[in-house]
């Protein structure tokens, strides 16, 4: 009877992606050399560190330069060489500041610089450092010709929180002396920098991308550092070479699965998913964090699409409960596609939670199987919404997105990975959803829609966060895209008003959040960089792993 059943069951109508093969063979990431390694070009950092050192601890360079240099440091890619030296300079500006209002009277690139150096680490500065800028509740009209200062203002721009009205109009006036003045500018370095901040702003980029392209800005200024630019062309290619060697311990992993062929309509994308991980934490120091969360990340990418485009919504019920329940005999009810994907998975995690185990004496086990649980349940919300046709609200496809995007799972494993010693009450922190996670988890749900939502509607997809917009509002796709980046910037506000209060969870965590978040704006900003269809993807790639920068 079963047989006979069988032979007239209907076949499965799967849907296709038709995602482009990977052009990043195993092969070729084998292949990646390096030149920048060995004591010489150790001696050499070590010897220019010290001079940079030296810098910072000059007590009678002005606060503007100490400004700059430390400016110039972190987009450089150095900041993490000179953490301690940063502080102290910083804090003791700060201190000194308050009893003294002279560098706000007097220049605004140095009030602006100011604001945004404290606000970014961590320091209460007033607004009101921007009144002796205006009159009668307006910028002064005499700034529209001081480009540096309103480029530093509509920088600063970006770390303000939520009701602060003096920095929303600093962002009206900045946005439009700078968009409307953009061929006037005579300095053509200024407006190199100008159209690179209108494009993305600096608080919005990923760091060792930004710290590639400006080690090139930075190289053309008349005044810049000799000994700075070349610390950090050494820096940028010495770590280069660690995140090769990395990455070829990554694929020789992906490649010794052979899942690929098990699973061959899902995405091939394990290099991007390194990129997103020298986004997200790109300090040498954190090589395991890196290799374990970029395959996470390729795990992750094969989850989703097993969701989104392959599997029946019963297939999905039966993997959802298979995850849940984490357990091998689970997995007798799954198609075999499906079956062999549950025993990577299960193998892969199972390996991070032995090395923490042995390294730390700490069970991970009962968070990462939350972590996975979580993430698929949102999952098979999203395919229960397509299956019914159902187009749900922005607010309610945003409180499950904040979730499915992934981000949440990425912090939260990268903190796991990163972390020694791990502290069991930021960990649990981290896995009941703090209000910043959240936050950076909705934001990354709307960028991420922002560059794929009209190729994943075309290929039968959900409603993503713009058509949501669209159908409820009864807008235009014009008026919902403009909302959305609204909504961006006002995620961001809220972000950074957290960022100013005290938070159970650790401040490095609060930094991988906001690295996923700037990974996301420049991957996903005017396009599908992670899908690869377009340059972006491949330039990014090119520069982070492959190419060196000249010396």
């Amino acid at each position: 009877m079963s047989t006979l059943i069988a032979k007239h069951q209907l076949p499965v109508i799967r849907r296709s992606a038709n995602y482009q093969p990977c052009i990043w063979t195993n092969d070729f990431v084998q292949s990646l050399t390096t030149d920048y390694t060995g004591e010489r070009f150790n001696g050499r950092v070590n010897e220019l560190k010290e001079n940079v050192i030296e810098m910072l601890n000059d007590v009678a360079k002005p606060n503007l330069d100490q400004l700059e240099l430390i400016d110039n440091l972190q987009r450089l890619g150095l900041g993490y060489h000179f953490e301690h030296e940063i502080k102290s300079i910083l804090m003791k500006i700060y201190e000194d500041d308050q009893s003294s209002e002279t560098l706000e009277r007097n220049d605004l690139h140095a009030a602006a610089l100011k604001f945004r150096l404290l606000r970014q680490h961590g320091y209460d500065i007033s607004q009101d450092v921007f009144k002796y800028f205006m009159e009668n509740g307006s910028f002064k009209g005499c700034l529209c010709n001081c480009f540096k200062g309103v480029l530093s203002l509509y920088e600063a721009y970006y770390f303000s929180s939520e009701g602060e009205s003096i920095m929303e109009d600093a962002w009206s006036f900045t946005s439009k002396i700078l968009k409307e003045n953009l061929d006037d500018i005579i300095d053509p370095n200024l407006g190199i920098n100008v159209r690179h901040a209108l494009e993305l702003p600096l608080n919005w980029r990923m760091p060792r991308l930004e710290a590639r392209w400006y080690i090139d800005f930075y190289g053309r200024i008349n005044n810049m550092n000799p000994a700075l630019l070349e610390l950090a062309k050494l820096d940028y290619n010495t770590v280069q070479g660690l995140y090769q060697e990395e990455l070829k311990i990554a694929s020789r992993w992906w490649k010794e699965l052979r899942l690929s062929t098990k699973v061959s309509f899902a995405r091939d994308k394990l290099v991007e998913s390194f990129i997103w991980m020298v986004g997200i934490i790109p300090e040498p120091q954190f090589a395991y964090c890196r290799i374990e969360v970029a395959k996470a990340i390729q795990m992750t990418s094969v989850i989703d699409d097993i969701y989104d485009i392959y599997g029946t919504l019963h297939e999905l019920e039966l993997f959802t409960d298979a995850i849940e329940r984490w357990d091998i005999h689970s997995i007798q009810l799954l198609p075999d596609y499906m079956r062999i994907f549950f025993l990577a998975l299960y193998n892969f995690v199972n390996g991070i939670v032995y090395h923490i185990f042995r390294e730390q004496n700490i069970d991970v086990l009962p968070h990462l199987k939350k972590v996975y649980t979580d993430l698929v349940k949102c999952y098979l919300v999203e395919a229960r919404w397509y299956h019914s046709g159902y187009t749900p609200t922005l607010e309610e496809y945003l409180d499950n997105g904040k979730l499915s995007i992934a981000q949440p799972s990425v912090v939260i494993q990268s903190y796991i990975c990163s972390a020694n010693p791990i502290e069991k009450e930021k960990l649990e922190c981290l896995l009941a959803m703090p209000y910043i996670l959240q936050l950076t988890g909705t934001l990354c749900r709307i960028v991420d829609d922002y560059g794929t939502s009209s190729d994943e509607i075309a290929r039968g997809d959900v409603p993503k966060s713009i058509q949501c917009h669209m159908f409820h509002n009864g807008t235009s796709e014009e008026a919902a895209r403009a909302e959305m980046r609204d909504l961006m910037r006002k995620k961001w506000r809220e972000i950074n008003a957290c960022r100013a209060r005290d938070m159970p969870v650790s401040r490095s965590s609060v930094e991988i959040m906001l690295n996923a978040s700037r990974s996301a704006h420049y991957i996903y900003y005017d396009s599908d960089g992670y899908a690869g269809k377009d340059g972006k993807g491949i330039d990014m790639i090119l520069s982070l792993i492959v190419q060196p920068v000249p010396l």
